[in-house]
């Protein structure tokens, strides 16, 4: 769990990387995605951005979610745009916004993992989908696998 030095001021955001696990995204009656994790060989890059609730406000939560299906080894990857379903790399939108939540293939953007140092990697998304706004653009995290 490591904070992210480019979280919006008005939210929280957390990188984890889950180990022996995978993801599928389903889809319901209505078509929408929804992700099924379970355990399995890869590991499970997840980055949460949850914005601060106003007060006194009910239904206020919101949460963006960016989800990619690594090796168990991780390893250096650049990828593009198509490319990027390679790793599963969705994006989450989940609030009380009409219309405007859910799950989305990304497949507008890059996905970079690159070694920092001998114990740490460094991970840069940059991304852009069309189904809903969206606040996270942008990931540049750099987590030691100690």
């Amino acid at each position: 769990m490591i904070d992210s030095l480019d979280c919006p001021e008005n939210g929280t955001c957390n990188l984890e990387l889950l180990p022996n696990k995978s993801i599928e995204f389903k889809s319901d009656e209505f078509g929408n995605l929804y992700p099924v994790i379970s355990d399995g060989d890869k590991t499970l890059f997840q980055y949460t951005f949850q914005k601060n609730p106003l007060k006194n406000t009910e239904d206020s939560n919101y949460t963006e979610i960016i989800y990619a299906e690594l090796p168990s080894e991780i390893t250096e990857v650049s990828i593009t745009n198509e490319e990027l379903q390679n790793v599963k790399l969705y994006f989450g939108r989940l609030c009380y916004c009409k219309g405007a939540t859910g799950y989305y293939a990304i497949k507008n953007g890059e996905f970079k993992i690159s070694k920092a140092s001998k114990d740490s990697i460094t991970f840069k998304v940059d991304f852009k989908i069309t189904e809903v706004p969206q606040i996270i653009s942008t990931i540049h995290q750099t987590v030691s696998l100690k």
